[in-house]
């Protein structure tokens, strides 16, 4: 299933582990568990830390869970993780076999400290771009946390599941059996949802800081724009976002980009985090602002209230929101959809969004 070139640079990614795999798959008699055996098999002759075993007896097949010997972890593809999976498919090796993550500090005590029990399903299709950023959050969680459990599957094969849970997009998300979400959904926004306890101490630090010269509401490319401009200035700056990046992440393909002739959603946002931190910028982000308390006298500070239930206070504020998608409003439908021409606004567009108070 794997062409050369490819085998070889995945040869290369797992000689970075440290720790052996066991893989072990659930299989039937159907085409779809061959090809799956076929995969695994090439995956296990590339490194000899690597075991797999067919003896699984998973209720879901063609799966397979990857473990760690003596190690607590809960890990399994319901699927052939090929396409856009197949990265998550190589970073689950590679965090199961001890390479470390690139997720911050802060961010990997905080999964391996939370309590309970969590047990997440992924719906994936294998030409979905957004649905690995959940897969492979989900499954760093439940490499280091054995309180975590993740199956992602592919719904393509596993057809009555989806029409059973009436399924409308992909990824769609399930905790202990109920919805926890839909699209896109980074670590840190995974983790603010679960760990009550945790953004509640943030939202205390967050109204802890001092009052800002502007404050930025929104972390689209209007808000990083407002955000760069005023920094440059030598002002006290900073920017509280519900996600930095906005609606740009949930858009793969933007060719309206004065200079940039064609980028993606993602890469753009990335760019745009990395450009503002180039500044002495306070980005303050998954905050959900709720209310908007205006200075009733000049020289008075607004005041900015979030969802968190954290609040800014700043001189001048800057609101930067954006589009925001919306319920459709059919019918046994849980779908959503962008407002009229959302899908088509870009990086461009967003520049008009935003509205200055002083």
């Amino acid at each position: 299933m794997l062409d050369a070139n490819l085998k070889a640079q995945l040869k290369s990614y797992l000689e970075r582990v440290t720790q052996p795999i066991e893989i072990v798959a659930s299989l039937d008699d159907g085409a779809k568990s061959q090809e799956m055996l076929e995969l695994l098999k090439e995956v296990a002759s590339l490194s000899t830390q690597i075991t797999l075993l067919d003896n699984g007896d998973d209720a879901r097949k063609p799966s397979f869970s990857i473990n760690r010997p003596g190690a607590d972890i809960s890990l399994r593809f319901a699927g052939i993780p090929m396409g856009h999976e197949f990265t998550s498919l190589v970073l689950a090796l590679l965090q199961v076999g001890g390479h470390p993550s690139k997720a911050s500090v802060e961010v990997i005590e905080q999964i391996r400290s939370l309590k309970g029990q969590f047990s997440f399903e992924t719906y994936f299709s294998l030409s979905c771009q957004n649905c690995p950023d959940v897969v492979q959050a989900l499954n760093l969680m439940a490499v280091l946390n054995p309180n975590i459990h993740h199956v992602a599957i592919d719904g393509a094969l596993f057809q009555a599941e989806v029409d059973d849970r009436k399924v409308m997009a992909v990824p769609s998300i399930y905790l202990n059996g109920e919805i926890f979400g839909q699209g896109r959904m980074g670590l840190e926004e995974i983790l603010a949802k679960i760990d009550i306890s945790g953004a509640e101490r943030q939202a205390e630090k967050i109204s802890a800081k001092e009052a800002f010269d502007v404050l930025i509401v929104g972390g689209g490319p209007a808000g990083a724009s407002a955000a760069i401009y005023a920094a440059r200035k030598g002002i006290r700056t900073g920017v509280a976002a519900e996600r930095f990046g906005g609606q740009v992440l949930d858009t793969m393909a933007i060719e309206n980009f004065i200079s940039v002739q064609e980028t993606e959603g993602p890469k753009l946002a990335s760019a745009l985090e990395e450009h503002v931190k180039q500044y002495d910028v306070d980005i303050m982000n998954l905050q959900r602002a709720t209310a908007l308390i205006p200075a009733k006298n000049v020289g008075e500070l607004h005041e900015v209230r979030f969802e968190s239930g954290a609040s800014l206070k700043t001189r001048a504020l800057i609101l930067a929101t954006g589009a925001r998608w919306r319920e459709m409003g059919v019918p046994g439908s849980n779908n959503t959809r962008p407002k009229a021409c959302a899908s088509a606004r870009t990086a461009t567009a967003h520049y008009s969004r935003a509205s200055v108070w002083r």
